[in-house]
């Protein structure tokens, strides 16, 4: 192999490309794909397989696979090996945190890099992880398979090495700490980026890292760009001699190992600017990586960022924020791709929270305004850094969101363990590793991988769902339900289906778009098949089985095609509503003596049956008590069974009043657990706030619908979180009335509810979550049945209350909510409850024993009453 080496390649870069003379480096080097096509299947290294024991413990105390903050002794030889069963799924990429050396234990986190995130070296391969040449061996396999190798990358920051006790801009050396690691290191091992002392007058000149504290307000710019994320030393990337390292570096493993992409980590911390130098710089001893790329006959090097940020519902200023870094206004080019994160964001309220699917298509709509390129665009419902899709959505639901990302733009990214049906964040899949359970988890006859596999197939076969535009042509703002859309692409058609709903619905009159006279069922998530019914032109109704889900290509009766044509409906039906939508009671004509259901929303378990009068007339009443979004247009029908026919819809539009029924003050200050004895972390982050101290409760409801408000002494905003709000987890416990039974443990939290109360619903929220689960299944060790409708959660512009909703069918559709109790606590959460010891250290609570109640600050049991 020709070594490509600038004059500044170091004796150890030489080495390592003398060291494998002989190796097959056409399957280290591929063509680019088309990435539009693939699908990318996601692995945290340490946590997916252990092919090589003998590099697991590196002697420093660092590897414990049963504590999730250390190494569990995952590695590049244990995915080689598992190559089969990666592909096998029908993923054509692999994407792998990163693979550098890192710093293994942070004393003052007191958490381990595992995760491969705070990197030492930056053209190491970490020794838990393997030697180059094992690297060498899994790209050159995946090559050989037809597939792809995607590499996480970081250029915002280096591991935790310094600190500040007190900071000022004009003089950085003061309050400046450095912090040695678990192996007494106080800086990385790789120049320049070991020059991280800023009490030494050159080093802190030479200005290799912003000499910054931690990002206490992510609102300021200045902040988000130069201080430090989560006490990570922060780079600064706009000096001439990181960027050159970081080039450096990364170009290092496209012409050493063949990697075929790139995932950019963090990438809202570096201003987007510095990503035309670091893909298109033009340097010859440290090129941008299109250049090194192209040199290895790659001539479409994906670069695409995590930028961790997440839009309420019908807004698109982050989606705006992500597309900033792909172009600005002018069109100069910056990341080929961002992650569509707002999308995720929508696909968990839809499909896990039981959210309205209008919510979903204003997403599909907003993307092809706001992305010039949402194909190239990895979507995805699962990762690393927050909550799994199943604690808080069901397997039903998981298997929607996997059939959404795989019928959208973008490219589906699945996370390890979505396909064996994982709960938690980062549990292994080897049964060694942390979190297993004690057994390996590469079941291929999992029903979760068997869906995928199908399908990744459909997908394949269909380059309307890989390269078509959507046309969204149903939904609804009632809640869950109907949503439909049409991918198109040079002449071909098809439709998208969804029941989001754990019930049966009537999709009436929905709108093809599309002149096509036969649909032929493509996928079918359910297995069954459904029947068609043509109302008009272009138009079909059709019931839809709870969380039922259906592709079918659309065609013209010429077409050959196993396809099915739809019934015709009679035009003289005689079913009719008049739409006085002025008045709670409904009123209509049918023919002497019929039977109908009056169906709203298209709730079919909900029906409401009528029988006309002799004279043809017929009267009932709609309920609107679960009608809880102003101003969204609710859809009645009346529905013959017998000949399945719908009548004309009527549109009734939502006002809900809501009436205050208790307010609690809470102590201020009563945040330190049950005696008294509690201190909060140690990390800097929480120094000067008291975010788990409870105020005041407020409760409202709207006829079965309750509302929740919380008022908290803080609320604080430090790591970007997608609700708004981080370092705080409240749990709210629900007694619902007509009820015997319940459960008085308090998961996770090593804890009881106070005497004599029991719930039936659980709702945990944090900066990341938003759980909603039912007594069913509880234990002290198991958060309960996740719900199919979910609460809502805001955060009120107040900035110290967080507002929760519960729709009627959260709470099980409750005849009255005269009686209901609620309890709350507050804590923190992270992949669980944090830690709690006797002395508080990092994030770890102090004040107690480690299986003391994790229960910082909760009122007292508080009872609605009408």
């Amino acid at each position: 192999m020709l070594c490509v080496c600038s004059a500044a390649c170091s004796e150890s870069e030489a080495a390592d490309s003398a060291s494998k003379a002989g190796a097959d480096t056409a399957a280290l080097h591929v063509p680019s794909p088309e990435w539009q096509d693939q699908i990318i299947y996601f692995a945290m290294i340490d946590r997916f397989d252990d092919g090589d024991p003998s590099n697991n413990d590196q002697g420093q105390g660092e590897y414990a696979p049963q504590d999730g903050r250390k190494f569990s002794g995952g590695d590049l030889v244990g995915l080689t090996r598992r190559l089969d069963y990666i592909a096998g799924l029908g993923a054509t990429a692999l994407w792998i945190t990163p693979p550098v050396a890192n710093q293994w234990w942070n004393t003052r986190a007191q958490y381990g890099g595992y995760h491969g995130y705070w990197a030492s070296d930056f053209k190491s391969v970490d020794a838990h992880f393997g030697s180059l040449d094992d690297y060498r061996a899994l790209s050159s396999s995946l090559h050989g398979r037809g597939m792809l190798l995607i590499q996480d990358v970081v250029v915002n920051h280096v591991a935790d090495y310094f600190h500040y006790s007190s900071w000022r801009a004009d003089a950085p050396a003061d309050g400046f700490h450095l912090q040695p690691d678990g192996g007494g290191h106080s800086a990385p091992a790789q120049p320049p980026f070991s020059h991280n002392d800023a009490r030494h007058k050159h080093q802190r000149l030479e200005a290799i890292y912003h000499w910054t504290p931690h990002i206490a307000n992510l609102q300021d710019r200045e902040q988000e760009l130069n201080f430090q994320l989560a006490d990570l030393d922060d780079l600064n990337t706009e000096n001439p001699t990181v960027r050159r390292a970081l080039r450096d570096a990364y170009g290092y493993w496209i012409r050493e190992v063949g990697v075929d992409g790139f995932r950019v980590d963090t990438a809202f911390y570096v201003p987007p600017e510095y990503f035309a130098d670091f893909i298109w710089n033009k340097d010859p001893k440290a090129l941008g990586m299109a250049q090194v790329a192209a040199q290895t006959g790659r001539n479409d090097f994906l670069l695409f960022g995590e930028g961790f940020a997440i839009d309420r519902a019908f807004e698109d200023s982050q989606m705006r924020k992500i597309d900033a870094y792909m172009r600005d206004e002018s069109g100069r080019r910056f990341l080929p791709s961002m992650i569509q994160f707002p999308l995720y964001g929508t696909l968990g309220d839809v499909f896990a929270r039981g959210h309205a699917t209008d919510e979903l298509a204003d997403r599909i709509e907003r993307t092809l305004v706001v992305h010039a390129e949402p194909h190239r665009m990895p979507s995805f419902i699962d990762n690393h850094d927050v909550d799994r899709f199943l604690a808080s959505g069901s397997e039903a639901g998981l298997r929607q969101a996997l059939l959404a990302i795989m019928t959208l733009p973008g490219i589906p990214t699945i996370y390890m363990g979505t396909e064996q049906g994982f709960r938690a964040q980062r549990a292994s899949l080897f049964a060694n590793g942390w979190g297993s359970g004690g057994r390996d988890h590469f079941d291929t006859d999992h029903p979760l991988y068997r869906t995928i596999q199908q399908q990744s197939a459909l997908r394949r076969a269909e380059p309307a769902l890989r390269r078509g535009t959507p046309s969204v042509v149903a939904h609804q703002g009632s809640g869950p339900g109907l949503i439909a859309w049409r991918m198109d692409y040079e002449g071909e058609s098809l439709l998208v289906a969804f029941n989001t709903a754990s019930h049966a619905l009537l999709a009436d009159r929905i709108e093809l778009g599309s002149d096509a006279d036969e649909l032929e069922l493509r996928y079918s998530l359910l297995g069954d098949t459904p029947s068609l019914q043509h109302v008009a032109p272009a138009q079909i109704s059709v019931q839809l089985p709870a969380r039922a889900a259906y592709v079918w290509k659309l065609h013209n009766a010429d077409t050959t095609a196993s396809s099915t044509s739809p019934d015709s409906a009679a035009a003289d039906h005689p079913l009719r509503i008049d739409c006085d939508t002025g008045t709670t009671t409904l009123r209509g004509r049918a023919a002497a003596n019929q039977s109908a259901l009056i169906v709203v929303d298209g709730a079919l378990d909900r029906a409401l049956p009528v029988r006309a009068s002799a004279e043809g007339a017929w009267q009932t009443s709609v309920d609107r008590s679960d009608w809880l979004r102003p101003g969204t247009q609710h859809r009645v029908v009346a529905w013959d069974p017998q000949a399945r026919q719908a009548s004309n819809p009527c549109l009734f539009n939502a006002d809900p009043f809501w009436t205050v029924r208790l307010h609690q003050r809470d102590t201020a200050g009563d945040d330190r657990g049950p005696d008294g004895t509690y201190v909060y972390p140690k990390d800097a982050t929480w120094q000067g706030h008291r975010t788990l101290d409870i105020r005041g409760v407020t409760l409202r409801s709207y006829g079965t619908a309750l509302q929740l408000d919380v008022e908290m002494a803080d609320l604080v905003a430090l790591w970007n979180p997608a609700q708004g709000f981080d370092h705080l987890a409240l749990t709210a416990y629900l007694s619902i009335p007509g009820h015997d039974s319940g459960s008085s443990l308090l998961p996770l939290q090593h804890a009881s509810a106070p005497a004599g109360f029991t719930w039936q619903r659980r709702l945990r929220v944090g900066g990341w979550s938003n759980s909603l689960t039912s007594n069913d299944g509880a234990s002290a060790d198991h958060e309960g049945q996740p719900q199919p409708v979910g609460a809502q959660l805001e955060r009120l512009d107040d900035g110290r209350t967080l507002r929760m909703t519960f729709p009627p069918a959260s709470l099980g559709w409750p005849r009255t909510l005269d009686g209901l109790a609620v309890y709350l606590t507050s804590w923190d959460y992270d992949a669980g409850y944090r830690a709690l010891a006797a002395e508080p250290v990092g994030h770890t609570f102090g004040g107690g024993a480690a299986d003391a109640p994790r229960v910082m600050d909760d009122t007292a049991v508080l009872e609605l009453r009408l």
